[in-house]
């Protein structure tokens, strides 16, 4: 079988077959020595960008350093300025990899990787996906993801789907009548895995239960399910399972760095400890230990072309106890910093805590197929939602008595019914939004 995935990657100047052999001389670095390889990966990039990276030395204030938590948090407020003022000597647009955020976080940004870094990503990806016998030259992929609407970068992505052996679906649209035709496909071809992200596949597990379909039965060929770039909760991930008949892995990555987190054949979310540094921090940006929740503050140990050093990513999360330098397990995404709902008595709760109690009672009866929850004033919460038939006035109250219970009293909310939820450009749903500034 001709390796199209490997070729694409080496036409476009990214050296997989070098960043390979990288990865496994990081793999062989025994647990004893794990710890000093980190810290001198850290020093040499931190070095590396004090010395080449202007728009670093400035950011620091100085051009050397002895203590690494002396070093400033980054955040993606650094990165609103054009990407060539924050390039390191020697690098352009035109001889990196450049891509740009989804935005999710509410601040996108351009970014670059020097190419070995982008490859040496693609080198990890390749590893961890294998670990549940996926090959990205031979194994075909069924995939949820959003796609640009202009013409350039539609075809972009078309050829990019080609090379890498995947089939897009559109997840703009998820109404029973297109997930029929998604259905139908699976049908036709001998899909692989599943990739894509949780709400778009969440949606198409609840039409294949409706159906009493499980889909290992029409595309016996289909061997896991891998989600990303939403939160995965534990009886989404059950109906997954159930509706799917294979493996559901949980992916936690971000665009601009690499996989930060994937969960392996144990059941772990293991850490990417070979090209990334992980830390979770508190307010004041002290290091906290292994089982303490905070900030998910990561360094890319590899990125000559642009810094990433101690950058706060936005996400909330702990680190399990039972970590070690070389395997890190992730105990808990939380969410995102930014969705945190502030009430009237001054309390703090992350949004998703909204989310989770109200989605235990209104999707009890299968009628309601997915929901946002927007907080428009400190204390008035808007849900939309999507659902065959109105909410009943006794599961409204249900929801609110519920979310009550859990935060606080003499909280509004109103009920909007919809037949569609908006997602942003690149097809992500988000879940909870504060309006509140």
């Amino acid at each position: 079988m001709f390796n199209f995935f490997n070729l694409s990657l080496r036409l476009n100047g990214f050296p997989i077959k070098e960043a390979s052999v990288e990865l496994e001389k990081i793999l062989t670095v025994s647990e004893n020595e794990y710890s000093n390889y980190v810290n001198q990966k850290k020093k040499e990039i931190v070095a590396y960008h004090l010395k080449h990276n202007k728009s670093y030395q400035v950011f620091v204030g100085k051009t050397s350093f002895n203590n690494w938590n002396e070093l400033p948090v980054m955040t993606k407020k650094e990165f609103q300025k054009p990407l060539k003022e924050r390039l390191s000597e020697g690098y352009s647009p035109s001889n990196v990899y450049v891509n740009k955020t989804s935005g999710s976080s509410g601040d996108p940004f351009i970014f670059a990787k020097d190419k070995f870094c982008h490859a040496l990503t693609w080198a990890n990806n390749i590893r961890c996906f294998g670990w549940f016998g996926i090959d990205f030259n031979t194994s075909l992929q069924a995939r949820f993801y959003g796609i640009p609407f202009d013409f350039i970068g539609n075809k972009k992505e078309r050829i990019k789907d080609l090379l890498g052996n995947r089939y897009r679906f559109t997840i703009f649209n998820l109404s029973d009548a297109v997930l029929e035709k998604v259905l139908i496909k699976f049908k036709n071809k001998k899909f692989n895995y599943i990739n894509g992200y949780t709400s778009s596949v969440v949606l198409f597990a609840k039409f294949l239960q409706k159906k009493g379909i499980v889909l290992t039965t029409v595309c016996p060929t289909l061997k896991c399910c891998i989600v990303t770039s939403e939160m995965l909760f534990d009886d989404d991930k059950m109906l997954l399972k159930k509706q799917f008949g294979v493996p559901v892995i949980n992916e936690y990555g971000a665009s601009e760095l690499d996989l930060i987190a994937f969960q392996n054949p144990a059941g772990e979310w293991q850490v990417n400890s070979e090209t990334l540094f992980v830390e979770v921090l508190d307010e004041e940006n002290n290091v906290l230990p292994n089982g303490k929740e905070g900030r998910i503050v990561i360094t890319s140990l590899y990125n000559k072309a642009h810094p990433f050093i101690r950058y706060d990513i936005g996400d909330v999360g702990i680190l399990d106890e039972k970590s070690t330098s070389k395997k890190r397990i992730l105990k808990k995404l939380i969410g995102r910093t930014n969705d945190i709902a502030v009430l009237p008595s001054g309390k703090k709760s992350p949004g998703l805590t909204f989310y989770y109690v109200t989605k235990s009672i209104i999707e009890d009866d299968g009628n309601v197929k997915e929901f946002v929850i927007k907080q428009n004033k400190m204390d008035t919460f808007i849900i939309e939602y999507v659902s065959e038939f109105e909410l009943t006035k006794v599961q409204i109250q249900q929801i609110e008595k519920a979310i009550t219970t859990y935060l606080e009293n003499d909280l509004t909310f109103s009920f909007i019914r919809k037949e569609k939820l908006e997602r942003n450009k690149s097809g992500k749903l988000k879940q909870f939004v504060s309006l509140v500034k």
